[in-house]
């Protein structure tokens, strides 16, 4: 991957409480700080070759117990990139590290330090110590006496023959024009774990934000070379007084664990060695390195984390309910399970832990959400920054949200640590799922996972590498349903063996369907309301304030922010169809993260935005014009109405998935962008489908029943 091709950074999760500038002899250092109170904890930069959103995966979560302060090193980020090579010693970094702290009024943190990073720590420990209350080394990469690796036998400023391996780490090939090729190298060095494609991208990305000169005259400052001195580690880790925590790969192929145990033996720190890690642990097992920093932190600075226990057989039976925020029909749905599952079990108490549009359902329907939904970040949002024009690269939004990912399984980590829950339900929580089998310990409590699709599919404009990134997701999956099998109590797909695409997860890989129905119980879809109402239209009409004279279209475009694009062609097609169609009448629905107010308004045209029981409009209504949304054209399905669905494009669950399982239904019509985009042809679509008569397939109507039924069974 070159620079060209390197994807914008997505918005951080976290946003800083304050950020800052601190100059010292003419250099300048932009910091940040996150979250309030005691202790605080210092992120150290690294190598020059990334800036301080390495932290990304760490800050969200530590910052919610402890101040965080982080800043980018000289030489990467909004930091000063001084020349020469004299400018990059340890010494300077710690000093920097020194000046942030002042900056920030910190008296004293607890250091952590990655890489590089680690002998900066040690010199800002041993040359202040009266700051540093505790110090943590991730993968140490600096001078100590043990056996030397490949790279240390590579003189790295002399010129070499840099056709392959450690040679590439060479000041003369990065100058030369071999800078892209050592970045790929070096970020599949850091990161020999499988499956780790979206890790070495964002590698890529922040390496090319330094340029080769400064990543070259940092490599000299660090080595003692081109004029600058180095000063030796050893003596220094003997001085060190405070706490250390050491925490090394078994496979690290940058430095070996011999350093981090070397480093432990000299300084009499703890030290945890991760079988089968590389180099880059922050980002690749961002749930044990969090654990492991929070336990330290907490430990050095003597915080007492509250805690109650209660008698096993005096515990109230509680389900923790994780329903999806990618659109309300997951929330509509699992709203219908929750209520036939308290039928088989009048004592249970459910909980929800839960992020807006989802609250904004639960709490019309009174249920109680978890007041850690606080600490959730939002998904809708995200997928909002990545959408455009009706654009929405569905799998790529999802590889990017990694940092929110992280961030709100530690928040469902808390929660389930500290209380006690006899069933975990998640709706495409696809952080929990994920995050628990890679950390399998982590489970104590029966679980249940829920989708209505599998497996991840590429765009055909994607090429290789979209089919290669597709494969190597759904390969991880197969892997750790195969490893852990016992990990998920139930997996319940909602629908039928039939809604499955006929493609395979990959080259190599099972069919989706054959792997589905080995892996799956299926539970038929799920409505999330009672059908039957829906049958006497004209009473369902008159209830909702409707004539029955008048011919209804209904636009929605579900819970997620994404639609605006599609209700403004509709809105600019409306006058259209109005003149095909005497009298007809529009009822545009925004949903809860539009404000319906930004919209053009329309003669005949009615704005609204969060409609509660939306599926009650659709009933009513004479054609619909919806997003590829499953919810809301199984809905339209279920009540026999005509609609016309425009998918997201790249949205390959919209395009994919759902196209297939409405064309077993024998319902809707397909539309492009391009064809919603042509406002006469929209407004015909709209004109000759208003009372349409349809015969799609009959929708099932027990779903619920039968999805809570399989989780009964785990009470």
């Amino acid at each position: 991957m070159t620079a060209q091709t390197v994807p914008p950074e997505p918005r951080r999760a976290r946003e800083p409480d304050h950020e800052g500038i601190v100059t010292r002899d003419g250099v300048t250092i932009a910091y940040a700080v996150h979250g309030t109170g005691e202790p605080t904890v210092l992120l150290l930069p690294t190598w020059a070759l990334v800036p301080s959103r390495f932290w990304k995966a760490q800050v969200p979560y530590l910052s919610r117990h402890f101040r965080v302060v982080t800043f980018d090193g000289r030489g990467s980020g909004s930091s000063s990139r001084p020349e020469g090579a004299a400018a990059y010693t340890d010494e300077q970094y710690a000093a920097d590290a020194a000046a942030v702290l002042d900056a920030t009024a910190t008296d004293r943190a607890i250091v952590v330090g990655f890489s590089c990073g680690v002998a900066w720590s040690v010199h800002l420990a041993t040359q202040h110590p009266e700051r540093v209350e505790g110090l943590v080394a991730l993968a140490p990469s600096c001078g100590l006496s043990v056996t030397a690796s490949a790279r240390d036998h590579v003189p790295w400023d002399r010129l070499l023959d840099t056709t392959r391996g450690w040679a590439k780490y060479n000041k003369h090939y990065w100058l030369g024009g071999g800078y892209d090729d050592f970045v790929d190298f070096f970020a599949r060095k850091m990161f020999t774990e499988p499956h780790s494609t979206k890790q070495i991208e964002d590698i890529t990305r922040w390496a090319h934000e330094t340029t080769p000169q400064t990543l070259a005259d940092t490599t000299a400052g660090r080595l003692g070379c081109d004029g600058a001195t180095c000063t030796a580690l050893e003596p220094l880790c003997l001085e060190l007084r405070c706490p250390v925590l050491v925490v090394h790969g078994a496979e690290d192929a940058v430095r070996s664990s011999a350093i981090g145990e070397r480093f432990a033996e000299l300084t009499h720190g703890s030290l945890v060695v991760v079988e089968g890690g590389g180099h880059g642990l922050p980002t690749r097992e961002p749930v044990l390195v969090n654990s492991l920093l929070r336990e330290f932190v907490e430990t050095v600075h003597r915080t007492p984390r509250p805690r109650a226990w209660h008698h096993a057989l005096r515990r109230p039976k509680r389900a923790l309910y994780l329903s999806s925020p990618i659109g309300l029909g997951h929330a509509v749905r699992d709203l219908a399970i929750a209520r036939e599952l308290r039928l088989l079990h009048p004592d249970l108490q459910i909980e929800w832990l839960a992020q807006h549009p989802v609250t904004r359902v639960l709490e019309a329907a009174h249920e109680r959400i978890h007041p850690a939904s606080a600490w959730l970040y939002s998904e809708s949002r995200h997928f909002e920054d990545e959408s455009a024009d009706h654009d929405l690269h569905a799998f790529e939004a999802v590889r990017r949200m990694d940092e929110v990912l992280v961030a709100n399984f530690m928040a469902f980590r808390d929660v389930v640590r500290d209380e006690h829950y006899d069933l975990v339900i998640g709706d495409e929580a696809w952080d929990v799922d994920y995050f628990l089998h890679e950390n399998p310990e982590l489970k104590q409590f029966s679980y249940a996972w829920m989708t209505d699709f599998v497996g991840w599919l590429p765009m055909p404009d994607g090429g290789g590498r979209e089919a290669a990134l597709t494969t190597d997701y759904n390969a991880e999956m197969v892997e750790q349903r195969r490893r852990f099998p016992r990990l998920r109590d139930r997996s319940i797909f909602i629908g039928s063996p039939d809604d499955i695409v006929p493609d395979s997860l990959g080259d190599g890989l099972p069919r989706i369907r054959d792997w589905t129905e080995a892996n799956f119980d299926f539970a038929g879809y799920v409505s999330g309301f009672d059908p039957t109402p829906l049958n006497d239209r004209d009473r369902l009409r008159d209830g909702l304030g409707y004539r029955p004279d008048e011919q209804l279209v209904v636009v929605a475009v579900g819970g997620s922010g994404v639609g605006g694009p599609l209700l403004r062609r509709v809105l600019a097609a409306a006058p259209l169809a109005r003149r095909l169609v005497d009298g007809l009448r529009f009822v545009v629905v925004a949903g809860p993260r539009i404000d319906h107010r930004s919209l053009p308004r329309r003669r005949g045209v009615s704005l609204r935005g969060y409609v509660p029981n939306l599926y009650q409009h659709l009933a009513a209504c004479d054609f619909a014009v919806v997003q590829g949304g499953l919810t809301t054209c199984m809905e339209l399905t279920a009540g026999q109405r005509p609609f016309a669905y425009v998918p997201l494009q790249h949205h390959f669950e919209q395009n994919f998935h759902v196209r297939h399982r409405l064309e077993r239904y024998r319902a809707g019509q397909h539309l492009t962008w391009e064809d919603a985009c042509d406002a006469d042809l929209l407004a015909e679509v709209v004109a000759k489908g208003v009372g349409r008569a349809v015969d799609y397939r009959p929708v099932e109507s027990d779903g619920a029943a039968r999805a809570a039924a399989m989780l009964a069974e785990l009470l």
